[in-house]
């Protein structure tokens, strides 16, 4: 089989998610439809909706990719049988739409062969659109990004919990580090790697569905992003999360693998 380029994974993608953030927009200037899932996470009716029309518009044009999204019950057998899956949160920071925030984000990786290929991540509110594959680069509403050329922790922007950062990773003497905050975990990557932050750092367990995009976007950016020992992330796992992350450009990486390798790995039982 011939698998579509990157640049028609890209184009597919991006119409996807704006077609997806003007519904979004629409339906948040509504009274939202508001319950608790399984695990005591909100979710609404914008969450729901996205995802629909996220399913009707990327399955019907790719029938043959597997599929896994935070609103969608999952299947591992059907997806890891598939060389290309689809991975997405239709709205990666619910909570914050929910307060009105215009902090979330439409998230939408494709994962070849289990790792990330195709990635965009949209706002609905401020409209920004980031895309990127690997090799083919990644922009930020048409204009081509980078990583940041940071290479000193001393003075670097870093989306990271700021006391889990301080305890597990900046212990005195540590450099000084600014510690922005950003509700979503897509919008942090896509940030990171638009260079509006030097790093992103996840601690512990994340859904493989939040990072696949902006790791692929990260990359397409001159970027490194790996768990939280260096090793390359694994996407399409029966469960499907990864065990941390960091994201960064590859100098400032080497610096902040030679602290979160001592991370507590969440893999390890007991």
């Amino acid at each position: 089989m011939t698998w579509p380029s990157a640049a028609s994974e890209l184009a597919l993608l991006e119409a996807a998610a704006r077609e997806a953030g003007a519904l979004a927009r629409v339906l948040i200037g509504k009274p939202l439809e508001i319950v608790s899932k399984s695990d005591g996470s909100p979710v609404t009716n914008v969450d729901r909706a996205v995802n629909a029309l996220l399913a009707e518009r990327l399955q019907s044009a790719r029938p043959d990719y597997g599929w896994l999204s935070e609103e969608t019950p999952d299947d591992p057998a059907e997806r890891m049988g598939k060389s290309r899956v689809f991975m997405l949160d239709p709205i990666d920071g619910t909570v914050a739409l929910i307060r009105k925030l215009p902090e979330f984000t439409i998230s939408i990786g494709i994962v070849a062969e289990g790792r990330a290929f195709a990635g965009a991540i949209h706002n609905p509110v401020t409209e920004e659109m980031f895309i990127g594959a690997p090799g083919h680069g990644a922009t930020l509403d048409g204009a081509p990004i980078q990583v940041s050329d940071c290479h000193d922790l001393a003075g670097a922007r870093v989306f990271a919990p700021k006391s889990r950062a301080a305890e597990a990773l900046w212990r005195s003497p540590g450099p000084s580090t600014d510690f922005p905050q950003r509700r979503s975990i897509a919008d942090r990557l896509a940030a990171t790697a638009a260079a509006c932050a030097d790093a992103a750092i996840l601690f512990g367990f994340k859904h493989e569905w939040d990072v696949a995009a902006g790791a692929a976007i990260v990359a397409a950016a001159g970027g490194v992003i790996s768990d939280l020992w260096g090793e390359p992330l694994a996407f399409n796992q029966a469960a499907p999360r990864v065990p941390g992350v960091a994201a960064s450009g590859a100098r400032l990486h080497a610096l902040i693998i030679e602290r979160t390798r001592g991370s507590l790995d969440p893999r390890i039982v007991g």
